[in-house]
């Protein structure tokens, strides 16, 4: 009979401090296993995407390394979750799972197997949420009902604080006598081959050391001036600890004291902090709406969106895809995308707004492209960052809209730093037309070293034509459902 031991099955949790359910296992007492599974197939409409799974095997090798100095080992495994968490047991002599929480549709599903699995064969599962501040189901109106406007959640949710202070990382983790078998972390194939994965990765240190040193490097400085330079992609103004909270290399917790510990020398300080923290509540939101309404990903909340006539245009699809549109606010960020894997939120809107309403393609094209190439693609976030672009989710922006992207680059990139980074074509041009190129005429548009149609592209649409369009149809659209 193998000695007793409790299997510590990993998901959205890659770190060993601030992570309750490692902090349970260890309290148990027993030798720990921790066991992280590779079932994309149970993800439902959602495997991970090309992205995801790049950093992923990344930080899985660091999360390995980080177990190595707790004396402790990271088993891999991959296949069907509930057969292999039961041969596990079996093998190592456990009556208890332990694991944390996530909340997507197809995530709740899976643990609802396991769970069943596990109580079949007279063991247990016990279940942690350290993904979120609170629980999606722990935040609700006096009616008992769901929330679906953030102001009056976010205040729902300030009144549940103040929060726990963050556990430390565990020094040591108690080891079996002998380990079960492992895969190796290539034979779970998770990097793609795609062209642009090695210039992303260029650009992160990933795992949780990567995203400790990025959380003080944003806590030290830059946070102060948080609320006017979020909003500049031209300049470091937000934190990019989104790809970490997406793999749980840092937890929203750990990143709320750091904030809130951050000294305080002028009162816009703690303007700042809480401006920043209540992005954090965004995230929240997005975790919360999905939980409720779990066909957000497929389906508008706003059911008259439903009926929405979308243009299907593979062609104008892909030029948006690779920052082709002739639209150069546009189409920086489309490059920043595919070169970093990650999008400042400001253009995130501006571009969202341009694939739906001036294209009028549809919102889940670029949900879809999003989630393939984001590598902080929350699937809450996601969603609810779609649909509320597109005006049919919770909280949406009016259908009525629509992002200027000459004016928005003009008003949020009014040196043009962040256009010629990532569209250096046009570099050479003066601040006044980075942004509209096309108003220049040809000749002086040559002098700069730039030919519309050849090195740079023609605008896709006249933007001003296509919004009209699009709110005539959508004003036709809303006749029918009145």
């Amino acid at each position: 009979m193998p000695h007793s031991s409790v299997l510590y099955w990993i998901r959205n949790d890659l770190r060993l401090a601030d992570n309750p359910a490692l902090t349970a296992a260890i309290a148990s007492g027993q030798p720990v296993i921790p066991v992280f599974i590779w079932s994309p197939e149970e993800e439902g409409n959602w495997p991970p995407g090309a992205a995801t799974r790049a950093w992923l095997e990344r930080s899985l090798a660091a999360l390995a390394a980080a177990y190595e100095t707790c004396g402790s080992r990271l088993i891999l495994r991959q296949g069907s979750t509930c057969d292999i968490l039961l041969s596990l047991c079996d093998e190592c002599g456990a009556d208890t799972v332990v694991a944390s929480r996530r909340y997507e549709p197809s995530a709740l599903r899976q643990e609802a197997d396991v769970r069943d699995a596990l109580r079949e064969s007279g063991r247990s599962i016990k279940v942690f949420n350290g993904s979120l501040l609170n629980a999606p189901n722990d935040v609700a109106t006096q009616m008992g009902e769901p929330y679906k406007v953030f102001t009056p959640y976010y205040n729902a949710c300030l009144k549940r604080e103040p929060l726990a202070v963050p556990y430390p990382a565990p020094e040591r983790i108690p080891a079996p006598v002998k380990w079960p078998a492992t895969e190796t972390l290539e034979s779970l194939t998770l990097t793609p081959e795609h062209p642009w994965v090695g210039k992303m990765l260029r650009h992160w240190q990933i795992g949780e050391a990567g995203a400790q040193a990025r959380l003080a490097a944003w806590v030290d400085e830059p946070v102060t001036g948080y609320p006017v330079n979020r909003d500049l992609p031209g300049i470091s103004g937000t934190s990019t600890l989104s790809p970490y909270l997406h793999f749980g290399e840092i937890s929203p917790r750990q990143i709320a004291h750091a904030v809130r510990q951050y000294p305080v020398h002028r009162d816009e300080s703690v303007n700042a902090n809480e401006s920043y923290i209540r992005q954090l509540y965004w995230r929240e939101f997005a975790h919360h709406l999905l939980y409720h309404f779990p066909h957000t990903p497929e389906e508008p909340l706003k059911e008259l969106f439903g009926r929405f006539p979308w243009v299907k245009n593979d062609a104008y699809l892909k030029r948006w895809q690779r920052g082709q549109t002739g639209y150069p606010f546009v189409d920086a960020g489309m490059r920043e995308l595919w070169e970093t894997g990650w999008m400042h939120n400001r253009v995130r809107m501006v571009v969202a707004s341009f694939l739906i309403k001036d294209l009028r393609i549809h919102w889940r094209e670029g949900a879809d492209w999003f989630w393939d190439t984001l590598f902080d693609a929350d699937l809450p976030n996601n969603s609810l960052g779609w649909q509320w672009v597109a005006g049919c989710g919770a909280d949406a922006a009016p259908y009525f809209r629509v992002f200027n992207p000459v004016t928005q680059g003009m008003k949020f990139d009014g040196a043009g730093e962040y256009v010629r980074k990532w569209v250096p074509e046009l570099a050479a041009l003066p601040d006044k037309y980075i942004h509209c190129p096309w108003e220049l005429g040809p000749i002086e548009l040559a002098s700069h070293g730039v030919t519309l149609g050849n090195n740079y592209p023609h605008p896709m649409v006249n933007h001003d034509e296509a919004r009209k369009t699009a709110l005539a149809i959508y004003d036709e659209l809303k006749s029918l459902g009145e």
